[in-house]
């Protein structure tokens, strides 16, 4: 086992990413911090070090323990990286996550194509207004 390895790949091989291409695009967007620096995918993770990730919605804070060799099994994971993410983050995705996407007024009616593609176009950045 080395001392160091790619940022990226470390990500990835933690399970704070899915795909470790997504891990280096988080990296290039600026939403990855070590120490509060931001930092490039290439940049190598040492242990001790302090990573900040949003990820799946979370602001992450990770401490890094050491470097696994490979991506490792969900039960493996607390061997290499210690979370420090206060719990009031996770409350916060879960509430969002059980919150309603779309707000339909009563007595609009049924959504009209229009409506829905609109809904579609924007995703959960919000809702529509609706003429």
């Amino acid at each position: 086992m080395s001392d160091a390895r790619r940022l990226d790949q470390w990500l990835w091989a933690v399970r704070l990413f899915t795909t470790r291409s997504l891990a280096a695009a988080a990296c290039k967007d600026g939403k990855v911090l070590i120490n509060g620096q931001p930092a490039k995918p290439a940049r190598e993770v040492h242990p001790g070090e302090i990573v900040a990730t949003k990820a799946h919605g979370v602001q992450r804070t990770v401490k890094a323990l050491a470097v696994p060799p490979s991506r490792v099994s969900a039960k493996l994971v607390p061997e290499f990286l210690e979370d420090l993410t206060p719990p009031a983050e996770y409350e916060k995705a879960r509430e969002a996550a059980l919150a309603p996407k779309f707000n339909w007024s009563k007595g609009q009616g049924r959504p009209t194509k229009k409506s829905r593609r609109l809904w579609e176009q924007f995703g959960e950045q919000g809702s529509p207004s609706v003429d």
